[in-house]
């Protein structure tokens, strides 16, 4: 059939696509991302921090904030974590309480985001960079809070 004809057939059957065009608009965005997080592209976007292609589902992280909703992805919640400490000059909104900062629960495979405020941290994980971190929504026996998290990253000097 060629182009003039398939155009014709097009627009007196224009049923005949609309379950082709449903299937497409399912090609879309994917995953359960809370509100104002930004979809991460999985094997594609890479940790603003160490430029790894995050690909890890379980130890993804992502900071929004500031006058233009910026948006830093890290593929590590320790990548995070050193972020904050060594762009808090660059990006003072970082240490703002509106600033949104999410983190993939372990429990999850990409699906499931926590507030990384309140996850709960568990070690002994074998995370992308080796902070060995992974987040929880609920609190386990020898968890840590964002902040103790945060001060044994930061101990760790990487």
């Amino acid at each position: 059939m060629d182009r003039r004809r398939f155009i014709v057939a097009a627009s007196v059957h224009g049923w005949a696509l609309t379950p082709l065009a449903a299937a497409l608009s399912a090609c879309g965005k994917s995953g359960a991302w809370p509100e104002g997080m930004a979809e991460i592209k999985w094997d594609r976007d890479t940790c603003v921090r160490c430029s790894m292609v995050i690909s890890d589902r379980r130890f993804a992280a992502e900071m929004r904030g500031g006058e233009k909703n910026t948006v830093f992805k890290f593929d590590d919640i320790g990548c995070a974590v050193f972020w904050m400490r060594d762009k808090a000059g660059d990006f003072p909104w970082m240490a703002e309480a509106a600033t949104r900062i999410w983190v993939a629960d372990a429990a999850g495979k990409g699906d499931k985001w926590l507030d990384a405020r309140k996850a709960h941290y568990s070690g002994g994980a074998m995370s992308p960079m080796g902070y060995n971190f992974s987040a929880r929504a609920y609190v386990e026996a020898g968890s840590q809070s964002f902040d103790e998290m945060r001060q044994h990253v930061l101990a760790k000097g990487k």
